[in-house]
Order: structure tokens, then sequence, then C-alpha cells
């Protein structure tokens, strides 16, 4: 029988790494109430129809700096960071629209696409590593380097220097949680702000050399378009600023979507077996893994004014935890939703986020994470798992396991 807490406190129970392996039954004491209070003062949406509303309503903003109640959840290293070096996703428009347009403009489809080929044999590298093995790490010795390599290539940076960026990516996601869901807080916040400073200042250098003998890259892309006066301009700062972003999200976003998929998976024995034999069920499994185990838990917001929802009214200045996981298995929105289903047929999750700041890397992250769970699903021979649940990363928001071991019979071709 699932313990029963407060309301004011279920939040804080979801950020015990305690319950980390499962914050589900959480989630679902907390939509017995839509929106609930805390008792540090954030009030947390757990209901699919108010996470959507909320989503879209320009009353709520993603820069916390506008908050004026000094919320729990404020994110440390960036209320300190000058003008112009926030990402645009934690940005209201008009400056997230001017500057998320500019990177769209090169984030394309196109590109995107065009990732195929070097993601395809990258994959079968990745595996091929393992021939000798009758286990592996899906997390270190697959879901991780794969991202790594593939945003990297995209961006533009150099193979022997992706290690140096695994080491800033690792400081400055634990920024991302709350103080009081990070051991060690002061040294966090050190270490991460060291990282921001030397992951700027090795960006910084490869801008200028890319305005100068500017490559088929992303980097170089962004440099030369924001050069001409009619593409949509971005100063130093912002370029560095999306550059981080895109960086950031590339790399964790998708080792969870792939970490998350694989498990799902090996619990769903059934599931694994048709997508063996029908390769292009991927599309369908990979949506309802984003729903069913979303990468990103929760985003937090500030409100712009009081706003009244669901019989609440959320004053000015609050901090909004919108628990998108929570919203993914809300019973009045999905039937039967702890079910895992990839035949659902209305499958609108909140996986990437909803509204005008809907992940940018989205569809890079589904077709790496397509190709990589047809591969592991084609290749591994009776794979199974070693621990069930397995040992879950520190991270609440962003939430996924730190170590995956699978055991499988043999490697086939």
């Amino acid at each position: 029988m699932t313990q029963r807490y407060p309301h004011n406190k279920l939040f804080e129970e979801i950020l015990d790494p305690a319950n980390r392996h499962n914050p589900y039954p959480l989630y679902a004491q907390l939509r017995e109430t839509p929106i609930s209070q805390q008792e540090d003062g954030t009030y947390v949406v757990s209901t699919y129809r108010e996470i959507e509303a909320l989503l879209y309503d320009p009353r709520i903003s993603s820069d916390q700096r506008k908050s004026t109640r000094g919320p729990p959840l404020k994110f440390r290293v960036r209320q300190r960071e000058p003008e112009g070096s926030l990402p645009f996703v934690f940005l209201d428009p008009p400056d997230h629209n001017r500057l998320r347009r500019v990177v769209m403009h090169q984030f394309t489809p196109e590109r995107v696409e065009g990732m195929r080929d070097y993601v395809i044999p990258l994959v079968d590298e990745l595996l091929d590593a393992q021939r000798n093995r009758s286990q592996l790490d899906i997390v270190d010795d697959f879901a991780h380097p794969l991202p790594v390599r593939v945003i990297s290539k995209m961006l533009g940076l150099p193979l022997e220097d992706r290690s140096r960026f695994e080491v800033w990516v690792s400081a400055l996601v634990r920024t991302l949680e709350p103080p009081q869901n990070v051991s060690g807080e002061a040294e966090v916040e050190q270490r991460a702000s060291q990282a921001a400073m030397q992951m700027k200042e090795y960006l910084r250098g490869l801008v200028t050399i890319r305005r100068d003998r500017p490559g088929d890259d992303l980097i170089s892309a962004l440099v030369v378009s924001t050069s001409h006066e009619d593409a949509g301009q971005m100063n130093e700062q912002e370029i560095l600023a999306s550059l981080q972003l895109l960086t950031l999200a590339g790399y964790e976003t998708t080792v969870n979507s792939i970490t998350n998929g694989v498990l799902t998976l090996l619990r769903n024995l059934d599931v694994l077996a048709r997508l063996q034999r029908n390769p292009d069920m991927v599309i369908r499994t990979v949506e309802e893994v984003l729903r069913y185990e979303p990468p990103v838990q929760y985003l937090t917001r500030t409100t712009l004014t009081d706003i009244n929802i669901a019989d609440v009214t959320i004053p000015k200045g609050a901090t909004v935890v919108l628990l998108l996981a929570s919203g993914n298995r809300d019973p009045a929105r999905f039937p039967d939703p702890d079910h895992f289903d990839p035949d659902r047929i209305d499958n609108e999750h909140f996986g990437f986020g909803r509204g005008i700041h809907y992940c940018v890397g989205a569809p890079l992250a589904r077709m790496e994470t397509h190709i990589a769970l047809n591969a592991l699903v084609r290749r591994l021979v009776n794979p199974r798992l070693v621990a069930d649940p397995p040992p879950y990363r520190e991270l609440a928001s962003l939430r996924g396991p730190q170590h995956l071991a699978v055991t499988f019979d043999s490697l086939s071709d």
C-alpha cells in the first residue's frame, strides 16, 4: 500500500531520492488536488488540463528573475548572469521569440535529417564494441556516448574535446534542481559557475574561429546568419548562451529518452517482441515512452500576475511547478494511463513540453531514440535486466537511471 502524505509535503517527497525509482504514486496523490501549495510557498500543478492551460498562458514567465517572492526553486547560477547571457528557453517574449527564431532558422528539419547517415553507423559502432561481452550498461556504454557524439558533430565541436563538455554539462544540470534536492549546495554552485565560465570561453574561441573560417556545422551557421541584417540578430553573448543550451539539451534529454525506453521495453517483453517483428512500430513506441516515462519530469515558471485556475488563486511572483510527468499519467486525459500501450491513439503528451518553449531539439532526440531502440531490439539476443529498479540519478527534473545493466546471450549482426 502506498504511503500517503499531506498534500503540502508531496513535492518534497518527489524530490527525495528515495522515491526516484517510482514517483508516480506520489503524482497520483497530487492529482487529487490539481493545484497544491507546498509548505515553502511553491504551487505544484499536477493535472493535464491545468498544466496545458498554463503552458500556453502568457501570464506565466520562464524568466525566474521576475519572481518577487524569492522562491526556493530559484535557479542559483543563472540569477547572477549578465544581461544577454541567459538561454532563450529561460526568457519571455519578445526576446525569447527573436532568439528562438534565429536558432530555428538553422536547426532545420533538413539539418536534423542530414544527421541520420551519421547516427545509424554510430549506433552500430557502439554496439559492435560490446561483441565480446555478455553485459552492458545502457547508460555508460550506449545512451550517453551516442547523443554526446551526435550533438558534437552537429555543432562542430572537436571530438577530442567532448570529455570536457561532459564534465561541464554534468555540473550545469545539477543547478536545474531545487537547492534542497542537491547535496553540497555551495560546492555544486561553485562547480557550476566554473563550468559555465569555462564552457563559455571555450565556445567563444570556436565562434571566433568559425567567424573567420566557417564550415558546415551549426556554430558556423549561427555565426554567419547573424552577421546578415535580414536574418535576425544575436550578439555574441546570445550566441554563446544558445550554444550552451543546445549542448545541454542535446546531451541530457536524449540519454533519458533512450534509457527509459530500454527499461520500459524490458519490463514489457510483449511489446519488445512486437517491435522485433515490426520495426516500423518504433515511432509510436517512442511516443508512448515519452508519455509513460518522459525525460523531463517538471518545469518551473513564475506568475506575472495573480492567476485564477482550478478554484485556486496563484499570486503574482509565485513559483509554479508544472508536473509534466503527472499530467502524462492523468486518467482524466489518458485511459488506463499506468499501462504502457504503444497502440494508444490519442497520445498528445508533454514529453517535450508544449507551447512557445516546446523543445527545439525534439526532432533530433526522436530520430536518435528511434534508431537506437530499433538497433538494440534487433541486435541484443535475449536481453534481461540485471536489477529492477536500477539505480537512479540524483536529479528529479531530468529523471533517469544512473546505470542500466543489461545481460544478453549474444550480439547479432
